[in-house]
């Protein structure tokens, strides 16, 4: 499933390609037919992202929401429209581009109540400028969960996925099988501001890099990470491996249906 710096990097393409312009809208596989016709011939003033949720407001008061779930995917292409290959839920077709959309969980259209609906039940996105930390902490603070298991739950952050938990994590040298409510209020802070920089920048480079500098492979002089995930991690999909920082062998288990990754020495505590 994509983390949230994918859907945001999809809501700019979606802008910058579309914006403004009055678009054909269909659903070649038909199971969004009703849907696309009541958008065809709209335009689209924005589009944005909360956490995995992409949002396309459009002049009329209808958003389009999609959530790509674990098989959903979007194809961008410009030039001459050709016939629809596949299970196509969604076509948006403009003057010069098109993109087909596949496989998502969700592909509906909202009202504005219904919009403001599914943003109160989503957790803080940090990516977001206007995204409220508050909100996360107090949900941490009570919390017996692990904050493995809480750093994965949308309802209380919004687009963090397996990679960015792992990541983050180790960053801030947290257990991931510490309870919410241990996490001091210091660290809690930490761990957002580092997710804000590494998020933020996996939207402007289009890969996820958590790796500081002096842990570089130029640095210290190993090879490069080779992972249809592309760039630098310290734990993710490491497991049996060296840690980069102290040498401990990194660690897997299952958590919550998902697979986790840690450092037993750099996150002892």
């Amino acid at each position: 499933m994509p983390e949230g710096h994918v859907v945001h990097r999809q809501a700019r393409r979606i802008q910058r390609t579309f914006k403004g312009e009055e678009l054909r809208v269909t659903s070649p596989q038909g199971r969004f037919a009703d849907g696309a016709a009541l958008l065809d011939g709209s335009t689209i003033l924005r589009a944005d992202a909360l956490g995995k949720h992409l949002l396309v407001d459009f002049d009329d008061d209808r958003t389009l929401h999609v959530h790509l779930g674990l098989y959903g995917k979007w194809q961008f292409a410009k030039g001459p429209v050709p016939e629809p290959v596949g299970q196509v839920r969604l076509r948006l077709v403009g003057g010069t581009a098109y993109a087909d959309l596949r496989g998502p969980t969700a592909c509906e259209v909202l009202d504005p109540d219904q919009v403001a609906a599914l943003a109160a039940r989503i957790g803080p996105d940090p990516i977001r400028k206007d995204a409220d930390p508050e909100r996360a902490w107090k949900r941490i603070s009570r919390s017996r969960a692990p904050i493995g298991t809480l750093l994965m739950d949308q309802s209380v952050f919004a687009g963090v996925g397996n990679i960015y938990r792992a990541e983050a994590l180790y960053r801030a040298g947290i257990d991931p099988y510490r309870p919410g409510k241990d996490v001091s209020r210091e660290e809690f802070i930490v761990m957002w501001a580092d997710l804000v920089e590494l998020m933020s920048d996996g939207v402007r480079r289009g890969r996820i890099d958590t790796v500081r500098e002096e842990h570089s492979p130029r640095a210290m002089g190993r090879a490069r990470r080779r992972d249809r995930h592309g760039g630098e991690v310290y734990v993710y999909r490491r497991e049996g491996r060296d840690c980069l920082v102290c040498g401990d062998e990194i660690a897997w288990s299952d958590m919550a249906g998902r697979n986790l990754y840690w450092c037993p020495t750099c996150q002892a505590h």
